[in-house]
């Protein structure tokens, strides 16, 4: 495929960028990227999974923006290794198995912005997996029980109540 600017060389970047729901691709060369200022993978000042990483790591209910966040980002310091939570920002990875235990109050917001869930789920086999499919909705029932006795919705949590016991009744024995 042949770069859409020049028409001369050949394409070997493929963007696709999408405003108000309208999604156009474009396919250019290097030196045409270069002249219309686009981050090129790989070169210098290019964009990096780090950059993007360190973009959603700023992220942080109540500082986010406010002056003094990159202060308290530098605060936070893994006692193991030393590495700040400005560092990682920055590097995109951990110095030690300890940064986990320091910066954990940041991790879990992050991880719900990236992945929307804070829990790793994964993908069960349908025909080997119907116990454990039984268990995530008997944990997502117990959950939805919890969330309405706190707002004291007593008939929907009696009715959850009830779900939960039918479930638990037909699990099979392991």
């Amino acid at each position: 495929m042949q770069c859409q600017e020049c028409g001369k060389r050949p394409a070997t970047l493929h963007f696709t960028k999408i405003v108000n729901g309208e999604k156009t691709e474009f396919h250019i060369c290097e030196a045409c990227a270069r002249e219309k200022g686009e981050m090129i993978p790989g070169t210098t000042g290019g964009f990096s999974i780090h950059n993007l990483l360190s973009g959603l790591m700023d992220f942080h209910p109540g500082i986010q923006g406010h002056p003094s966040a990159a202060k308290q980002n530098e605060n936070i310091r893994c006692e193991e290794c030393g590495l700040t939570y400005s560092q990682f920002s920055k590097i995109g990875r951990f110095g030690c198995s300890s940064c986990y235990k320091y910066f954990n109050d940041r991790l879990d917001p992050l991880f719900k912005r990236v992945h929307g869930n804070t829990v790793h789920v994964g993908k069960v086999p349908k025909r080997a997996g119907s116990h454990i499919q039984v268990q995530r909705k008997l944990d997502d029932l117990r959950r939805e029980l919890q969330y309405r006795i706190v707002q004291e919705e007593f008939e929907e949590a009696a009715a959850l109540r009830d779900q939960i016991r039918e479930l638990e009744k037909n699990i099979p024995a392991e």
